[in-house]
């Protein structure tokens, strides 16, 4: 039988992966058929985006877009190789997630958003800060943090949170916005420090962590989302009918307590309502991405 394969536009490792295979595994047995997780990581998603807007509009090939995907990259990149409207039908919404601040315990000293303030401002030619490519939530909360604080901060970005976050633990970049999922072990083990996240509440998976508006940053509350994506042309049919099974998986208690235990929330979004949710998404990074300045090839 010939499998469903889902492009995950990221390396592994990070948290589009990381939901790719859960909802792949889910969706395998809902289907009764293979279901395949693909990596094609490069630009900010792109690249894997890309590869589904081009693919055969019959069913097969699916992508895990993303927050970059579908709301950051139009803004930021001067030319696409793909139209985020355009060329691909949006199918169900899978989670979101708020990121993390987190630093290397080898380069940072600092346990507080104040006190890593203080830290960078010592530092002559700044610090580093890590992200899983152009475009990702993750560099545009970088950023964020750079035009907020007025400090010097360079941007090295990764093909996906996997290999950045390694380089983090491994002490060669001082700091990160990394999504919760992906990051949570890393800071329960020791390996990553979490100084803040950017969800609006505390997360209850690190209830002690405080958020970037109780660490002084008023209105910093930033969330990566996943969507999961057909290209456009697909038979109504079968994205109504993955859109049915997704809505479905979202009600499997094992599914959902995977998902609370990497700080997602899972959220019931299909049809029209989710047209309209990306495009305000789109909208308003755009702005963030005009704010701050950013921009990539």
């Amino acid at each position: 039988m010939r499998p469903v394969t889902v492009v995950v536009p990221f390396a592994a490792g990070g948290t589009t992966d990381a939901l790719a295979r859960l909802v792949g595994q889910q969706l395998s047995t809902r289907l009764g058929q293979p279901v395949v997780v693909e990596n094609r990581a490069g630009a900010g998603g792109a690249v894997g985006a890309s590869v589904v807007a081009k693919a055969a509009p019959d069913g097969y090939t699916l992508l895990m877009g993303a927050v970059s995907t579908h709301a950051i990259n139009p803004s930021l990149y001067k030319t696409l190789t793909y139209d985020p409207v355009k060329d691909f039908a949006p199918i169900a919404y899978i989670a979101g997630v708020p990121n993390l601040l987190v630093v290397s315990p080898k380069r940072v000293q600092a346990k507080t958003v104040s006190e890593l303030l203080k830290e960078i401002k010592a530092q002559p030619d700044g610090v580093s800060f890590a992200s899983a490519g152009n475009g990702t939530s993750i560099h545009l909360s970088g950023e964020m943090f750079k035009v907020a604080s007025g400090l010097k901060l360079t941007h090295v970005p990764y093909r996906g949170s996997g290999p950045a976050v390694a380089d983090l633990v491994g002490g060669n970049v001082d700091l990160m916005f990394d999504n919760l999922p992906s990051a949570l072990q890393l800071v329960k083990s020791g390996g990553l420090r979490a100084l803040a996240i950017t969800a609006a509440q505390r997360s209850p998976v690190l209830p002690d962590v405080p958020t970037m508006v109780e660490s002084g940053f008023p209105n910093f509350v930033a969330e990566s989302w996943f969507v999961l994506f057909a290209p456009t042309g697909t038979p109504v049919a079968i994205t109504e009918r993955l859109a049915r099974e997704v809505t479905a998986i979202h009600e499997v208690p094992e599914f959902r307590e995977r998902l609370a235990g990497l700080g997602a929330n899972p959220r019931s979004l299909t049809g029209a309502a989710l047209t309209a949710f990306i495009a305000e998404e789109a909208r308003n990074w755009g702005e963030v991405v005009r704010k701050s300045g950013a921009q990539a090839e």
